[in-house]
């Protein structure tokens, strides 16, 4: 089928609704999606008129929903890819079911699109509204409540990014039906909307409005379960690599300690940086180090930088790092091809601006791509592209440490400086969420010796952590230390998990930060709220915490100083049982040594190119 004319087709948008759903349809035609069933009906319009205006699919028109859904399950059968399924809300959408069932129970790659009632006018007794979130209860493979419309460069890129997954989704082994919900209101008919103008021009990115070059999907979905590549996948990204030295390699939370190595050497054969989050495992081993970058957290937040390095491609393996800084800078770059690389078939993909997802064995993907590379003869490494990141990795490590040694005050981020010095061997460093693994991000800039690092970065709550560290030490079948850096709210969050340490007999070494409140939110926007900061986000508690630890059986210290806490500390660590030291320090204060640290990083970088 001939290329969709796509900027004249986004010409006759007027409205949000159809910006938003119009980007949605053609990046299911991009997926290989040619086939709607629609039944008539008032909620669906925009979907509906949309879709019969697309001139790259095919709509069949059916009356009744049951018959329209048996007749998409039997074209999806014979052509194997997804057919699509549009009604209107309310019971509509539940005759659907039968043919839901008998896709799901076959194999059958379906995608319903239900209309539905905005969530206003639900459970208010307004016509034609049931409850269709999760409908079809297990028959299907995955539901969305699709967000609501807008005209925005992030929604266009989020919807033009679902529908590129549902589609890959739906056909993916097993196969069967997807279910997304798209809450609707009115005018559901295309027309200019006073109230609700569309962005200028110049404020719209042209690829969330208008797609990839090429008729190319947002977001291609390729899937190699066996760990290998199909040869003409590699040569494609051969090809995009061939001609992008300026590139880097970002490596998220990990355990699998095989990657390391070809990590390594694919990072030295493209002379790409590798930012490396504190729970890749990266930071720390007998491993080469200077490929491996650390402090990115501080000199991505300075323009003076980010301004002169424009990165050209990005292999993303595995979650997002925690670093805030580098996902606006991502942000900031959107036009640059993100290539993630996910070992669990899953969607770590917060940014919406990934051009290609790539579930496949990262051990595998590294050792192939770096024989092809070595292999050809166009590829031209920059050196001084990796020499500018590692200068300014250096610079910010130095400068960095050597600020924090002159601050009078408990510095919160010490701690991990400190023990990226005093930690043996072995040892395993948990880190609590919110600000302690931010800090650990920004000032645990690893050792020559491997130190696990660990952290419940799935859901990023403060809750169980304390539990969590103690599951970590029961498992260990040899006695090495165990640390866990964790805030006060967290710690008393989950104060009951210290009766497991007593009950097991197990060891944990416990740095209780303690600014009495929540920490984090002193960084946040809602600290420009000062009348009600404190009872709302503050929450100071003001908790003893000495007398629950010797409840427990443990022991208890308050160092004055890091020489004290470092006598405390490597005495702990040699010790049996719960031992638990407390760091008092002041959110305020605290957050003035932050920003001062910023300042110094950017005076250091400014000076060395001077």
């Amino acid at each position: 089928m001939a290329e969709v004319n796509n900027a004249q087709y986004q010409a006759q948008i007027e409205n949000p609704t159809y910006a938003y759903v119009n980007a949605f349809i053609d990046e299911l035609q991009r997926s290989d999606v040619r086939h709607v069933v629609i039944c008539p009906g008032s909620r669906s319009t925009p979907l509906s008129l949309a879709l019969v205006a697309h001139p790259a699919i095919k709509v069949w028109m059916h009356v009744d929903e049951r018959s329209a859904a048996f007749f998409a399950l039997g074209l999806a059968k014979q052509i194997n890819r997804p057919v699509a399924l549009v009604c209107t809300s309310g019971t509509a959408a539940a005759n659907f079911l039968p043919a839901v069932a008998e896709a799901h129970l076959t194999h059958v790659p379906l995608l319903l699109l239900t209309a539905d009632r905005p969530h206003e006018l639900r459970e208010t007794g307004a016509p034609q509204a049931i409850d269709q979130n999760r409908l079809y209860g297990t028959h299907a493979k995955w539901f969305v409540e699709v967000a609501l419309p807008e005209a925005t460069n992030e929604a266009l890129r989020y919807i033009r990014t679902l529908a590129n997954r549902v589609a890959a989704l739906a056909c993916e082994v097993p196969a069967g039906p997807v279910h997304l919900n798209f809450p609707f209101r009115e005018p559901l008919t295309p027309g200019t909307l006073a109230n609700q103008p569309l962005p200028p021009l110049e404020q719209r990115d042209p690829i969330a409005w208008q797609g990839r070059p090429d008729n190319q999907p947002y977001v291609s979905v390729m899937d190699a379960p066996l760990g290998t590549l199909s040869t003409p996948e590699v040569q494609q990204l051969i090809k995009r690599i061939q001609h992008t030295p300026h590139g880097l390699i970002v490596v998220g939370p990990t355990a699998n300690p095989a990657l390391t190595a070809p990590l390594l050497q694919l990072a030295r054969t493209l002379g790409y940086p590798i930012l490396a989050d504190p729970l890749s495992q990266l930071r720390g081993g007998p491993h080469e180090q200077s490929l491996i970058l650390s402090s990115y957290d501080a000199f991505l937040r300075l323009e003076t930088f980010t301004d002169q390095h424009v990165p050209e491609l990005v292999l993303r393996f595995g979650p997002m790092p925690v670093a805030k800084p580098l996902m606006l800078y991502l942000k900031r770059y959107a036009h640059c091809p993100q290539i993630v690389i996910d070992a669990q078939n899953d969607w770590h993909e917060p940014t919406q601006l990934a051009d290609t997802m790539l579930h496949t064995d990262p051990v595998s993907f590294c050792e192939q791509l770096t024989g092809l590379l070595s292999e050809s003869a166009t590829y031209q490494r920059d050196e001084q592209w990796l020499e500018r990141w590692q200068r300014a990795d250096r610079l910010t490590r130095q400068a960095l440490y050597t600020a924090i040694q002159d601050f009078p005050a408990t510095f919160e981020g010490r701690v991990f400086t400190e023990l990226a010095e005093l930690l043996p061997t072995g040892s395993t460093l948990f880190a609590g969420n919110s600000m302690p693994i931010r800090d650990m991000d920004t000032f645990f800039w690893g050792a020559r010796h491997s130190i696990q690092t660990v952290g419940n970065r799935g859901a990023n709550g403060i809750d169980g952590v304390i539990s969590s560290a103690l599951g970590v030490s029961a498992s260990k079948q040899e006695r090495t230390p165990t640390v866990l850096v964790i805030g006060d709210l967290s710690f008393y969050h989950d104060l009951n998990g210290l009766l497991a340490a007593r009950l097991h007999q197990l060891d944990l070494v416990v740095i209780l930060i303690n600014n009495d409140g929540g920490g984090i939110f002193s960084f946040l926007p809602q600290a420009a709220y000062p009348e009600h900061f404190e009872q709302v986000f503050g929450t100071p508690t003001g908790l003893e915490f000495e007398p629950v630890v010797r409840m427990y059986g443990g022991t208890y210290q308050q160092p004055a100083d890091w020489n004290a806490f470092r006598q405390v500390f490597q005495q702990d660590i040699q010790t049996s049982g719960l031992h638990v030291i407390e760091l008092r320090t002041e959110r305020a204060s605290n957050v003035t040594m932050h920003r001062q640290l910023w300042q110094i990083v950017g005076s250091a970088l400014r000076k060395q190119e001077d």
